[in-house]
């Protein structure tokens, strides 16, 4: 495309969720309150509450709650690239961020979501040992195994953040610099270029399948472990395999749902205003949930809760 009578874009500016003044302070005070759970949570209950629970309790030196930390690590840190500045941008008339800011902000998010969705596999991956290799669980998951699948998500990451940001940001913007969304996203990029991205949406969508080889990971995960449960004799047994994956199955769901829907379908069949909303959920609501779904409703947890609230009103009662 000619562009001689276009400027080179240098900043962008944001539609935000809304245009509307009253409600963008209604939104301010909500996704604040949502923001700071979403701290506390992912800070407090899977690092700070969970040495003190291993500490206290041996029966939590599992592979699991490593995988928790980590969990918590990569969920605080792509909600943190997007919350703070959609928080400022509530409170502002003009919602503008640098070319290069954009990248970084794009960059952060890309890297800590691709991350997480290879940290979900090692933790299906994990259910899978301790349900249909009970006997063999402490050598197949040993600290060095977990240790390396930790490794390799954040390395799958790594390669997502550098291969994304490199497409996207070496696109022409010679145009409007208006996004429709709250943050720098792909498809409200994509529609700002004034290059042709046909051949980079393809690259993304093939290098979206690449990453979200993470999902294949975990069908195959749950395929051999519902075979397990299913030949299970013991009704008992049963019940328990599937309360001990409920809580993954549930954050699963919940994380790749709007994952899916977002980036795996072309941008042209994309509505815009639907993506802002299923954004909103997967940058902001589904990081504060997780530290419920996978702490709080988990027995062993509550139960070293508990002894240690005992233990601790015990000793001051010496």
């Amino acid at each position: 495309m000619d562009t001689e009578n276009h400027s080179v874009v240098t900043e962008f500016i944001f539609m935000g969720i809304t245009q509307d003044p009253q409600m963008q302070i209604i939104f301010f005070v909500v996704f604040l309150i949502v923001y700071l759970v979403n701290v506390v949570g992912n800070v407090v209950i899977p690092d700070v509450g969970m040495i003190i629970l291993i500490i206290t309790d041996t029966q939590l030196h599992t592979p699991m709650y490593f995988f928790l930390c980590n969990l918590s690590f990569v969920d605080l840190g792509y909600s943190s690239a997007i919350a703070p500045g959609m928080l400022a941008g509530f409170l502002t008339k003009h919602k503008v961020i640098s070319f290069s800011s954009c990248a970084t902000q794009f960059a952060f998010f890309v890297g800590f979501v691709d991350a997480e969705c290879y940290v979900l596999a090692a933790m299906a991956y994990d259910r899978f040992v301790a349900i249909c290799q009970p006997l063999r669980y402490s050598t197949l998951m040993s600290k060095r195994v977990c240790l390396a699948l930790m490794l390799g998500s954040y390395l799958a990451g790594l390669v997502s953040l550098v291969a994304h940001t490199t497409l996207i940001f070496s696109l022409s913007y010679c145009g409007s610099n208006i996004i429709n969304h709250f943050f720098c996203e792909i498809p409200p990029l994509l529609a700002l270029s004034c290059s042709d991205t046909c051949i980079s949406e393809i690259l993304l969508f093939n290098l979206c399948g690449f990453i979200e080889f993470s999902t294949i990971l975990i069908f195959i995960s749950y395929t051999f472990i519902l075979v397990a449960i299913i030949r299970m004799r013991s009704a008992e047994g049963r019940l328990k395999a599937f309360s001990t994956c409920g809580s993954h199955l549930t954050g699963i769901t919940l994380f790749y749902g709007p994952v899916l829907f977002m980036y795996l379908r072309p941008t042209s069949s994309c509505s815009l205003d639907q993506e802002k909303w299923a954004s909103v959920f997967h940058t902001i609501i589904i990081p504060m949930l997780n530290p419920l779904i996978y702490s709080l409703r988990n027995k062993d947890v509550k139960a070293a809760f508990k002894i240690l609230i005992r233990k601790t009103l015990n000793n001051n009662t010496k």
